[in-house]
């Protein structure tokens, strides 16, 4: 796979979360055709470059590319809700070095200084709940709750838990929670990629279905915003707040559905 041909001077940055806004493993196939074709479309009317703001890690990106047969790849890639990475002329994605060096530094900083704070929380979901707590490399805190109504609970209760430290923080999706610093998130980013392309907020649009999809869909980080028909109440919420286009149709067709109504 390889980019579309380069925008040599874009005009308009489309974000799009992965996993329940753009891709649907129950449908065939789990992207619809039709995205592509409004892609190419908008990089010749528009100059528009796009590109994914997942949860995901980048290798289950690429995998996600791949089994979804995509024809071409996007411009650039959030991965892990804050690592920026851009594609060469082979089609290999190449760190953003300066962003990611310092996001992981200002990351370890944080997890030493919430040490504490972590191993009670982390007591506390273990004596009152049944999720798991996750570490490994590269995610030094993560839960995976039994279901919404669980993560619900353990969002709630863990929320004073962690206010000594304002810059812990969290992103979740559905009953995954990873923990992760305030300052390094889908939004910011989204805004360092658009930074990078010369492009404002307002010439930025994002379109995501889940909690961890709320900072880049908020007015701080996407001057356009639109959320697909099986989007959460929260999101939802936050689109109909700032008059955002919450589509009648779900996941990739919901996505279809928004460019060309947005973007004739």
């Amino acid at each position: 796979m390889r980019s579309l041909d380069a925008c040599p001077a874009p005009a308009l940055l489309l974000s799009f979360d992965f996993d329940g806004t753009l891709h649907d493993p129950a449908e065939s196939p789990p992207v619809p055709s039709a995205f592509f074709e409004t892609i190419r479309a908008l990089r010749q009317t528009r100059n528009a470059v796009w590109g994914i703001n997942t949860g995901r890690s980048m290798h289950q990106v690429i995998e996600g590319l791949v089994e979804s047969s995509f024809p071409f790849i996007p411009d650039w890639v959030i991965a892990r809700e804050r690592e920026i990475f851009f594609p060469n002329s082979l089609g290999r994605f190449i760190p953003d070095q300066e962003w990611n060096a310092n996001c992981e530094k200002e990351i370890s900083r944080l997890f030493k200084q919430a040490r504490t704070i972590l191993a009670h929380v982390r007591h506390e979901i273990g004596e009152h709940t049944g999720a798991q707590w996750i570490e490994m490399a590269g995610e030094p805190a993560g839960i995976i709750s039994r279901s919404e109504e669980e993560m619900e609970w353990i969002v709630a209760h863990i929320t004073p838990l962690t206010m000594e430290i304002p810059a812990l923080g969290w992103q979740r999706n559905s009953i995954y929670l990873r923990f992760g610093h305030r300052d390094f998130q889908k939004g910011s980013a989204l805004t360092e990629v658009a930074r990078l392309f010369d492009l404002d907020t307002a010439r930025t649009f994002a379109m995501g279905d889940s909690h961890n999809d709320l900072e880049m869909l908020s007015t701080n980080h996407s001057g356009i915003a639109a959320c697909p028909a099986n989007a959460v109440p929260a999101v939802k919420h936050l689109i109909t707040s700032r008059n955002g286009l919450i589509t009648s149709k779900a996941v990739g067709n919901g996505v279809v559905e928004a460019l060309t109504t947005l973007f004739p």
